[in-house]
């Protein structure tokens, strides 16, 4: 989530996400798929992830930064 937040807002393709985090698209996988599960992302299209809350990525910024 805190890849994707530093990507701004989404949707985001899986492979870019991946490679802010420097690993692959297979080992991510998972972990997204558990978020999506959780209500925390969803993918509005094939390979493509956002948060299901909107503004989302800023709140992300703003508590990771203090």
């Amino acid at each position: 989530m805190r890849a994707m937040a530093d990507l701004g807002p989404g949707p985001h393709r899986s492979g870019e996400i991946a490679e802010e985090l420097g690993r692959k698209v297979t080992s991510v996988a998972p972990i997204r798929n558990n978020l999506i599960s959780k209500g925390m992302l969803h993918s509005p299209g094939h390979g493509d992830t956002a948060f299901t809350a909107p503004l989302f990525d800023g709140f992300m910024r703003r508590i990771m930064a203090g």
